[in-house]
C-alpha cells in the first residue's frame, strides 16, 4: 500500500552481544541507521544486548498460481533473515529498490548495524516474520528487524517482488491480494521447518516461539494469516486463488503457523475498495494477543476500520497505538537520499506531520514491550503496556524534576505519564488496551 513518511536521523544506541546496552554505543558505523534511536526515544527502543548479523537465502515454493500472468510456477521469494549475532561488526550497506512513477523500480542505498554472515549468538531466539506492504521492500522495515534482533529475536523478512503500484489493473492489485497470506504462511512454515532442522542461522530460531509483524498489504496477510475469517467475496479480487481459503471452506484454517503467540498489524489494509476483507467475528477470531498501529488520518486502509479490529470481541489481549495526525506512512523508514528528489518518492516515506525519528522508536518501544511480554513470557513488561492513562498528553509525573528532565518516567503508582517516556515527549498519541 501506498506510504508517505519524514526524515530519519537517527542517532546511537546499541551494545555489543555480552555488554550493557549502553556499553558500545558509539563504536559501530553508521551513525544515522534507523534501527538506531536517538536520545530523545522512549525506553524500550535503545537496541538489546546483542550485536546484529544478516543472512540471505531463498525460499521456493512449488507450483503456485500467478494471477497477474495467469500461469503456474515455483514461488521464488528472496528472504532476508536478521538474527542475534556473537560479537560487533562492521555494519553493512542495503541496496534495495521501490516502485516508482513510471512503473520502474527506483533504487536507493541504506546503512543499517547489522553485518552479514556473522557468528550467530548462542541460544534460541523467537521467531518472527515481518510482511511488507504493496510496493515496498523489506529494507524499508530494516529499523524494525534489526532492533528486534538486537533483543533475542530471529526476525525472517520475506521480498514479496509486488508488480508497480502504479499499473491499476485488477490483475495486477490481484497479485499481493492473493499472494500476500499464502506467502507469509509458507514464509513462517519453512522457517519453523529450517529451525526444526537446525539448518544455517535458522538453528537459532525457536519455532516454537512464532510471531508475526505486518505492514499495510503485510497486516492484511499476518491478520488472516492468524485466524482472521476471509470474506469469500475475495475469491473473485484474488481471481479464485483464496478461494479454497475463504470462510467456510474446506482449507480455511491451513494457513495459520504452528506455535503462533502474537500479531502486530501495522496499519493493516481491512477493504479492498467496497469488499470488506474479513467476514464473522474478522479480527476477533485471531486468538493469540495483537497490536495494532496506527494513524487517525490514514486515508489508505481508514482510521475507523483499523479502530473496529481493535474493538471487536476477541479471546486474547488486544492493543491499539495511535499517532494523532499521521498518515499511512507510519512503518517505513525516513525517505532515503535517492528518494527525495520526486514528490512520488518521497510520499512511499515521510509523514505530514511526525517525523521518522519519533515515529519508528515509539513504535519500537511498544512492540518490543508486547513481544518480550507475549512472546517471551516477560511480565516485567505490563507495565508498559497495561493501565496506561489513554491519551499520551495527560500523563502526569509530579515528581519529575522542573525543566528538561532526561529521565524516564517510572510509570504507575508514582506517575500517570507513560512509562518509559521523557517528560516532554509523550505527545501526540493515544494507547489502549483490552485484556
Amino acid at each position: 500500500m501506498r506510504a508517505v513518511m519524514m526524515r530519519s536521523a537517527l542517532l546511537p544506541l546499541l551494545a555489543g552481544a555480552m555488554a550493557p546496552a549502553i556499553a558500545a554505543v558509539q563504536t559501530f558505523p553508521a551513525p544515522d541507521a534507523p534501527a538506531r534511536p536517538g536520545v530523545e526515544a522512549p525506553e524500550l527502543a535503545r537496541l538489546g544486548r546483542f550485536s546484529v548479523g544478516l543472512a540471505h537465502t531463498t525460499f521456493v515454493q512449488p507450483a503456485q498460481p500467478d494471477p497477474l500472468r495467469g500461469t503456474v510456477a515455483d514461488r521464488r521469494l528472496p528472504v532476508m533473515i536478521w538474527y542475534p549475532a556473537a560479537a560487533r561488526g562492521a555494519g553493512t550497506v542495503y541496496h534495495a529498490a521501490m516502485s516508482g512513477e513510471d512503473g520502474r523500480d527506483v533504487a536507493f542505498t541504506l546503512p543499517g548495524i547489522a553485518t552479514p554472515d556473522a557468528r550467530v549468538a548462542a541460544g534460541r531466539f523467537p521467531l518472527v516474520v515481518l510482511a511488507h506492504g504493496y510496493g515496498n521492500a523489506p529494507e524499508a522495515l530494516s529499523w524494525l528487524g534489526e532492533n528486534l534482533a538486537s533483543k533475542g529475536y530471529v526476525v525472517v523478512a520475506p521480498a514479496f517482488r509486488d508488480p508497480p503500484i502504479s499499473i491499476r489493473t485488477d490483475a495486477a492489485r490481484a497479485g499481493p491480494i492473493a499472494r500476500r497470506p499464502l506467502d507469509i504462511a509458507f514464509v513462517a512454515a519453512e522457517a519453523q521447518r529450517r529451525a526444526g532442522a537446525r539448518d544455517g542461522v535458522f538453528a537459532a530460531a525457536d519455532a516454537a516461539r512464532t510471531a508475526l509483524i505486518g505492514y499495510s498489504m503485510g497486516g492484511y496477510g499476518a491478520l488472516t494469516v492468524a485466524g482472521a475469517p476471509l470474506n469469500p467475496a475475495m475469491a473473485g479480487l484474488s481471481r479464485g486463488i483464496l478461494a479454497p481459503y475463504a470462510a467456510g471452506s474446506a482449507q480455511a484454517a491451513a494457513l495459520r503457523p504452528a506455535h503462533l503467540k502474537a500479531v502486530v498489524a501495522i496499519a493493516p489494509a481491512v477493504r479492498f475498495g467496497a469488499v470488506p476483507v474479513w467476514t464473522g467475528a474478522g479480527a476477533g477470531a485471531v486468538d493469540v494477543p495483537t497490536m495494532f498501529v496506527v494513524g487517525d488520518r490514514d486515508r489508505v486502509v481508514g482510521y475507523d476500520n483499523v479502530r473496529s479490529l481493535f474493538a471487536a470481541a476477541a479471546p486474547t489481549p488486544r492493543y491499539l497505538l495511535t499517532f494523532h495526525e499521521a498518515g499511512h506512512s507510519i512503518a517505513l523508514i525516513g525517505a532515503p537520499r535517492e528518494m527525495r528528489a520526486r514528490f512520488w518518492d518521497v510520499d512511499w516515506f515521510e509523514d505530514a506531520v511526525w517525523r521518522k525519528d519519533r515515529l519508528l522508536p515509539i513504535q519500537a518501544h511498544f512492540i518490543t514491550a508486547f513481544l518480550d511480554r507475549h512472546v517471551k513470557g516477560d511480565a516485567a513488561m505490563a507495565p508498559y503496556l497495561d493501565g496506561l492513562i489513554a491519551e499520551s498528553d495527560e500523563g502526569r509525573w509530579p515528581d519529575a524534576p522542573v525543566g528538561r528532565v532526561a529521565r524516564y518516567s517510572p510509570g504507575a503508582p508514582a506517575a500517570t505519564l507513560w512509562k518509559g517516556f521523557q517528560p516532554s515527549r509523550a505527545i501526540g498519541m493515544r494507547f489502549e488496551a483490552r485484556p
